[in-house]
């Protein structure tokens, strides 16, 4: 019999209605029933075309002894996180605190008022390698509810002010753990050298395995590289091309899978997903129209036509996402082996194709999860394939497509989601202008249309969801705001005659989007707005992901819709959100690239009209003096660096002795020239800290009478790659431990005069050892630059 899931719109969802687990879906009635039955409420969150969520179900949700356990003794909330993207941020910082990692299926234990006790990610069925299983891990939290309810109710204030302080609310938020960085043109820079530090130039992309395609990073560098800079524009191209050779894309079907679990682009984890494809569809459309590189074309049509084909909805709407797996197995719709290939296309012919796509005996790829050879491979190019071969091979494509096409497919997530249709609307609004196809277009209007007729309530609000003829729950920022870049790239693409329709609907797009998130209590959005279910906090949404950050989106179309209308009050609207995370974008260019384009396009604002006053929040709001409703607690220390040569060092310990850092007492530096100096960190025997976030370290110029702060441009913070590291329970977290080095490198303009300027270094940290861990606290030094 199936449970209350059935009911549901959601396909993730419904998944799991046929599971033993007495599933509730988010709302009044599942937590009421813990209240009244005095038990704790386990919160599953996950998507459709998420693989490990599928592994969880089979091996949990599905196993009759932990179903029967969670029945009797929790209340069980199932959550699709792309219905609800507030609930799943919400839980998943909490996740991210108390665990330092965080990923899907998230896995969170609440009390009957919301509040997270425990948190974590997948669990397996039973106990592995020392660690808990997922039914250890009910009984032992079941035994906390009955014996130690105090300690958990306690434990879950302390998570809940922490998710509050971490998502950006209030005086306490994101925005208050930095002083003020002033931005100027040069600012723009900043990002431009993050992105140059971070390229592999062997593979293309940032970073190492596994790499998710850079949407916003390399929509940047190809708008430097169009400004003549070549480095930048390099750096793009290395990559798009890596990409589109690598086994990240569909070479078959057209479109790219989610990421590559390699560095090299080879081997994927095979669910699309609609926000990549519409990002990476307008990314490789410009790169066509700056580069002439036909390859890039070749992408953008192929990415296109299968939005169209696959992707698209008959009123116009665009689906979310296809799964990773069929027929139980991750990757085995979209992998080949030789006999495969030979037997449809001839020995002679796929003989060729497979030396071309490199299909080997004995197949190039392994299972994520297990490391199990296949033997099947993943579709590549080791070098891009000329005019005179891709005529022989664009026919065996074909044929592979069709023969393709028979075998049972993933599973399609059909709901629509307002947002996502906006990002393709851009995509194919982008790539229709700039590929002159009317097919593109005519889409990117339908698209539109849809969002602006079908995806409203009765009193004609956006919402976020839409399936089988029903629209529901009123759309968050991100859905607002990407509408307005949406109608934007349409009115570029479609009305260059005049303002148009799609202007003016950009202009109503806008005003809804301030009524209804524009913040009251300070500058910028809120993730939330009016229309929305209250949690337990309102996330800011600073930082660019799989899609763009949603408040730097929203400042980013303010910004476009005051440069193209010249509406000054727009553009303050906008400078006022950028203004208020200018810290942030100094701190971390890699991951605030929205920002960068609202503040650019700012900068062409000004240029055009004429200079906007500064905004009302240049200097952010000093942390809290102590702990209070809805407040972070931060533990202040202050170090004075004596006077010494260069080759002296002082030493600054915490008040609870498990973290010490030793700087240099004095620090020489040149004009026109870049410095560095290192922090040597020493985290106390037992005791580490947490990671990815439970160490950060920036850096400003202190006082004012220490010189002007635009002389000195702080670069990013070098920190050892997070270890993994294993506590007396077995759990396994990331983060640093014993003595380690930070490295901090800044640049001085030729004009900085000469003489002593103190450096401000504010060490943000959380320890944990001894069986808990510590809330943040902050170290704070200060370090005279002497310079010559």
């Amino acid at each position: 019999m199936p449970n209350r899931l059935a009911l549901e719109s959601s396909p993730y969802l419904r998944q799991h209605a046929h599971n033993p687990v007495d599933w509730y879906p988010w709302g009044e009635e599942a937590f009421e029933k813990a209240r009244r039955e005095n038990r704790p409420v386990f919160l599953s969150i996950g998507y459709s075309s998420c693989h490990w969520c599928h592994v969880m179900e089979k091996e949990s949700f599905e196993n009759d002894e932990i179903a029967r356990f969670l029945n009797a003794h929790f209340v069980s909330i199932k959550v699709d996180r792309e219905e609800r993207p507030d609930v799943d941020d919400v839980y998943m910082t909490a996740v991210q605190l108390t665990s330092g990692r965080g990923g899907w299926p998230l896995s969170a234990f609440l009390l009957p008022d919301r509040k997270p006790f425990f948190a974590g990610t997948y669990f397996p069925p039973d106990d592995r390698r020392g660690r808990p299983g997922f039914l250890t891990l009910l009984k032992r939290l079941e035994a906390a509810w009955r014996e130690k309810r105090a300690d958990l109710e306690n434990g879950a204030g302390e998570i809940a002010a922490e998710v509050a302080a971490a998502s950006g609310g209030g005086a306490s938020g994101m925005t208050a753990r930095g002083a003020s960085e002033p931005l100027s043109p040069g600012s723009l820079g900043l990002l431009g050298s993050a992105l140059s530090r971070l390229f592999d130039p062997e593979n293309g992309g940032f970073g190492d395995a596994p790499k998710f395609p850079p949407h916003l990073a390399l929509a940047w560098l190809l708008r430097r590289g169009a400004g003549g800079d070549a480095a930048a524009l390099a750096m793009a191209e290395a990559t798009l091309e890596a990409m589109a050779l690598g086994g990240i894309r569909d070479h078959l079907g057209g479109g790219f899978h989610r990421y590559s679990t390699d560095a090299h682009w080879l081997l994927p984890h095979f669910e699309k997903m609609l926000t990549d494809n519409a990002q990476l569809l307008g990314v490789y459309a410009r790169a066509w129209a700056l580069t002439g590189d036909e390859l890039f074309a070749q992408v953008a049509r192929e990415t296109a036509d299968y939005l169209l084909r696959e992707m698209t909805g008959p009123e116009g709407g665009f689906y979310a996402s296809t799964d990773a797996d069929s027929e139980g197995e991750e990757g085995r719709f979209f992998c080949w082996d030789q006999s495969q290939i030979r037997e449809i296309l001839g020995k002679d012919p796929g003989e060729d194709f497979c030396e071309w796509y490199g299909v080997r005996e004995g197949g190039n790829f392994s299972e994520e999860a297990t490391g199990h050879r296949t033997g099947a491979s993943v579709l590549f190019l080791s070098k891009k394939i000329p005019p005179s071969s891709e005529s022989r091979l664009a026919p065996l494509r074909a044929a592979l497509l069709a023969a393709r096409a028979k075998r049972i497919p993933p599973a399609l997530d059909d709901k629509r989601i307002a947002g996502w249709i906006a990002l393709a609307v851009s995509g194919l609004a982008v790539a229709g202008r700039i590929l002159n196809e009317v097919r593109y277009l005519d889409a990117a209007r339908a698209g539109a249309r849809f969002l602006l007729e079908d995806c409203r309530d009765a009193a004609g609000q956006l919402q976020r969801t839409w399936k089988d003829g029903v629209a529901k729950i009123p759309a968050f920022l991100e859905d607002e705001a990407f509408l307005v870049h949406a109608l934007l790239d349409l009115a570029e693409a479609d009305d260059e005659g005049g303002p148009g329709v799609w202007q003016d609907e950009a202009i109503a797009a806008a005003a809804s989007m301030r009524a209804r998130f524009e913040r009251k209590d300070g500058p910028g959005f809120a993730f939330s707005g009016e229309g929305n279910e209250v949690l337990l906090v309102n996330a800011r949404d600073f930082f660019d992901k799989a899609t763009p950050s949603s408040s730097g989106a929203a400042a980013w179309a303010l910004a476009r819709l005051a440069l193209r209308t010249g509406d000054a009050e727009l553009a303050r609207g906008a400078r006022n959100a950028v203004d208020e995370v200018s810290w942030l974008m100094a701190r971390s260019p890699h991951g605030t690239e929205s920002w960068y384009f609202a503040y650019e396009t700012l900068l062409e604002f000004e240029d055009r009209f004429g200079l906007l006053p500064l905004a009302d929040t240049a200097v952010s709001a000093p942390p809290p003096a102590g702990p209070g409703k809805g407040e972070f607690s931060l533990k202040v220390n202050e170090a004075k660096a004596g006077a010494g040569t260069a080759e002296e060092r002082d030493e600054r310990t915490s008040s609870e002795g498990a973290f010490r850092v030793t700087f240099p007492s004095k620090v020489r530096a040149r004009r026109g020239a870049t410095s560095h100096f290192t922090l040597a960190i020493h985290v106390a025997e037992g005791w580490h800290l947490q990671g990815p976030d439970g160490l950060r370290i920036d850096a400003s110029v202190a006082g004012p009478g220490s010189g002007s702060p635009s002389l000195f441009t702080f670069e990013e913070v070098f920190l050892p790659v997070p270890v993994s590291i294993e506590n007396t329970t077995g759990v396994i977290s990331s983060g640093w431990h014993g003595t380690f080095e930070a490295n901090l490198s800044f640049s001085l303009s030729p004009k900085a005069s000469k003489g002593r300027h103190d450096v401000a270094v504010r060490t943000r940290y959380r320890a944990c050892g001894e069986g808990t861990c510590l809330p943040e606290a902050l170290l704070s030094l200060s370090i005279p630059v002497e310079i010559v």
